[in-house]
């Protein structure tokens, strides 16, 4: 296999992540109520895709509705919440791409199209791309595809997503521009045949743990390492992506990165507890634990928006920020959240801090936006968790904003702060 490789990398090189409200694909939800409850419907089927994913393991196998469901994730079910330009080919045309940490692939729509979801910049066209080199069925690339086919010569890939949404076409090595950085031989998928809502993206950069993702290609030259801030979707600031060992900042809060052997792609993390004020809720530390068989843990999801806890501990959480808000007037559930207020008027308000304690010892203690957010335009505020229908955690995009985090890879850390965006 042709490792990829960089040139003219000297430095580190950070992308722009925007969020997809602030990338006007269309306009079809134009106020707050409509963008929160079409979020939520994405976010609800990323979550059940998810779980469906992990629990599945490898124990089960795969069966033929499974095709290519190694590499599950998906814009629809939601993680087409944070996009990133990327020139693709030789020369380069730029393109969105969504960024998913639970995916293990890169792929893009490619001309001749069968069947295209619209998008916003010009279909990729690998006739104009002097890069451009399709893979064989006996390359070593090929083989490290899950369930790859192989049509007159040429490897060809499938994934299907929870949701119904799928791609697929034929693998390609390509050369890829992140600002400065140009990266040869990336194996990405070119997908004649996609279907789904995919909000406007040309394709998704996968940054999950396995060998096909776009960290996994870069690891032997950028050491498996990349970090990323999400941006706030309350300020114009822009987030950002920045990929190798170099990336690694000092002042970090460093916690184990955990692997489960079932669930490859994934990056688990040790949680002991939560914290309301200056309270520890009262919640056993199991409840949290990756067990042996690959059940349970927390997973950190680029593509999840809102954090999920098993149900027992959700409702502890809840019911002890509930006890600290006794003096903020309540509102009626809205969506999947079942804890809101009714702000309308309050220039600001007081409430606890909420706190996640790390196994090790770090304790993260997220901003008040992190946690107590806008459903509406009307003043309601609404407790930004739910209950996992698993014993499986989610850390979702929401908790994420505005702190950097980094994911060391080759040395199995991962990183909080100390930067924000």
């Amino acid at each position: 296999m042709n490792s990829p490789n960089d040139s003219g990398s000297e430095g580190k090189q950070k992308l722009k992540l925007v969020h997809r409200d602030k990338v006007s694909f269309n306009n079809k939800f134009h106020n707050h109520s409509h963008v929160f409850h079409a979020r939520m419907q994405r976010d609800v089927k990323r979550v059940v895709s998810l779980i469906r994913r992990v629990s599945s393991g490898s124990a089960t196998g795969y069966g033929v509705d499974d095709f290519g469901s190694e590499v599950v994730s998906g814009m629809d079910q939601g993680s087409g919440e944070y996009f990133v330009r990327i020139g693709v080919g030789s020369p380069p045309r730029s393109q969105y791409m969504v960024i998913d940490s639970g995916s293990d692939i890169v792929w893009v729509q490619c001309k001749p199209c069968t069947q295209c979801y619209h998008q916003t910049d010009p279909l990729f066209d690998p006739a104009d791309s002097a890069s451009f080199m399709g893979v064989s069925c006996s390359s070593a690339v090929c083989d490290q595809v899950e369930n790859a086919g192989c049509n007159s010569g040429r490897c060809r890939y499938e994934v299907s997503y929870g949701d119904g949404s799928s791609t697929k076409g034929t693998l390609a090595l390509e050369t890829l521009t992140l600002g400065r950085t140009v990266v040869q031989n990336v194996a990405i998928g070119c997908g004649h045949m996609n279907q789904g809502m995919f909000v406007g993206a040309a394709g998704l950069l996968g940054l999950g743990g396995g060998s096909m993702s776009f960290v996994g290609q870069l690891s032997r030259e950028r050491g498996n390492a990349f970090s990323y801030c999400l941006v706030s979707r309350v300020t114009n600031s822009n987030g950002f992506l920045e990929f190798g060992s170099e990336a690694m900042p000092v002042g970090a809060a460093w916690i184990p990165l955990i692997r489960n052997p079932h669930s490859p792609s994934y990056y688990y993390i040790g949680l002991s507890g939560l914290g309301v004020g200056d309270m520890k809720v009262p919640i056993s530390e199991d409840m949290f634990k990756l067990t042996e068989l690959g059940n349970g843990g927390v997973v950190m999801d680029t593509g999840t928006a809102v954090t999920r806890f098993p149900t027992v501990a959700y409702e502890a959480f809840r019911d002890a920020f509930i006890d600290q808000t006794g003096n903020l007037p309540r509102a009626s559930g809205v969506s999947i959240f079942d804890t809101c207020y009714n702000l309308f008027g309050f220039l600001s308000v007081r409430v606890p801090t909420v706190s996640f304690y790390f196994s090790g010892g770090p304790i993260l203690t997220l901003p008040a936006n992190n946690f107590l957010i806008p459903v509406d335009d009307a003043g309601t505020f609404c407790f930004a968790f739910a209950p996992s229908p698993s014993a499986l955690s989610i850390l979702g995009n929401i908790q994420q904003e505005g702190i950097q985090i980094s994911v060391d890879g080759a040395n199995e850390f991962v990183g909080f702060g100390p930067n924000v965006c």
